[in-house]
């Protein structure tokens, strides 16, 4: 199915993708030390947890993608519904160590079918090559998944506890999640093919290996600082010589600059091919490393908003450049392929980034600088060639 693209269908996938991000990836942030507290184990082993969820969505991701290029993203997205669902009443319910890891197990199911990898794929299976505009528009929407989901978390701990927040959550997703994902249109099936046959044979080629590889290295290394600086802003800011509440205030900024990068995308770099706006995007984190570094804490605000704009652009770029390099055939498995690295990626960068952190101080900047350098050579290594 192509056409118009439809504000309804981004408008609920949007929202859905809000409250998919909200009560996986941002839950550990708020929800981590008093889940710790209450069934007898250390802080990071729920972030060790998480990070165990991260590997398993990485593991299911090409699966996922499959199904949606087959049967669309409506039947799955309404499925990881009720698969985030289970695992956050597991997570509600966790007496000790092993159910935590078991319920987020279960969240890594739901990560690696139901986040923006398997909603970008959904969106190429409806709209084909004219999706970007609506890659953007729910990265618009999402993008405030923090910004809302954060403040709830806490304000339902504060109010129920850990427990009763987790499964609030897993009624959301029954009583919002499931009607919002319903409204994707339904897509006829396409005929069941191997894995090994689910792309088309241009993939096979050395030109198309290469370009595959890149973007793999590309979203690796921009998902490694994203998720770095996710975990540790704040920290890394008081390390620079900024106090906590300037830290906190100025590490507020990311997301309202993630949103602002989006439009941006979305007016006046939607004109472009989205490999030049994502080589720009790369360099961001880079270049506002090199001021904090200089200038310390009075750059701070500067840093946050480069480090902010760039993640937000690089986020849509994650969705259509797979789109214009390779086309619309194949995507959802492919994709899944791609990502498997970054969210490899992703599950390192807390641990990694915050020994650094913890030895070097704001020195920790090198690391994450360079593989956005990284990021930005791989894209500059890609030719703007669209099919």
């Amino acid at each position: 199915m192509n056409g118009k693209v439809s504000v309804r269908v981004v408008t609920s996938l949007g929202v859905a993708q809000t409250l998919a991000w909200a009560s996986s990836y941002y839950l550990p942030a708020v929800l981590a030390a008093p889940l710790a507290r209450d069934i007898g184990v250390a802080t990071p082993t729920v972030f060790a947890a998480f990070s165990a969820a991260l590997l398993v969505s990485a593991a299911l991701g090409p699966h996922a993608g499959q199904a949606i290029d087959r049967w669309g993203g409506r039947s799955v997205l309404i499925g990881t519904n009720l698969v985030f669902a289970m695992g956050l009443v597991a997570l509600g319910v966790v007496q000790g160590p092993w159910g935590l890891f078991a319920a987020w197990a279960i969240l890594g199911i739901g990560m690696g079918s139901g986040l923006y990898e398997a909603a970008f794929a959904a969106l190429v299976r409806l709209y084909g090559t004219s999706s970007r505009p609506a890659i953007t528009g729910i990265t618009l929407i999402a993008g405030f998944a923090s910004t809302v989901g954060w403040p709830l978390s806490a304000l339902l701990e504060t109010h129920i506890g850990w427990r009763g927040a987790c499964l609030t959550w897993a009624a959301l997703h029954l009583l919002v999640g499931v009607p919002l994902n319903a409204m994707l249109p339904r897509v006829d099936p396409l005929p069941a093919e191997p894995a090994a046959e689910a792309l088309p044979a241009s993939v096979t080629t050395q030109a198309t290996t290469r370009t595959g590889a890149l973007l793999a290295v590309a979203f690796a290394a921009t998902w490694f600082v994203s998720t770095a600086m996710a975990a540790h802003l704040p920290q890394l800011l008081q390390a620079s010589g900024a106090s906590l509440a300037v830290a906190v205030g100025v590490a507020a900024l990311v997301g309202p600059a993630q949103v602002a990068g989006r439009i941006l995308e979305f007016g006046l770099l939607r004109r472009i091919h989205p490999l030049w706006s994502a080589r720009a995007a790369a360099l961001m984190h880079p270049v506002g490393a090199a001021v904090l570094t200089m200038a310390g804490a009075p750059a701070a605000s500067v840093f946050a908003l480069l480090h902010g704009a760039g993640n937000g652009i690089l986020t849509i770029a994650k969705g259509t450049l797979p789109l214009v390099l390779f086309g619309p055939s194949g995507y959802g498995y492919r994709q899944g392929w791609l990502m498997v690295p970054a969210r490899l990626a992703q599950a390192l960068a807390p641990w990694l980034f915050g020994l650094l952190l913890s030895q070097w101080g704001v020195g920790a900047l090198w690391l994450s600088a360079g593989i956005g350098l990284v990021a930005f050579a791989s894209l500059a290594m890609l030719r703007t060639v669209e099919r």
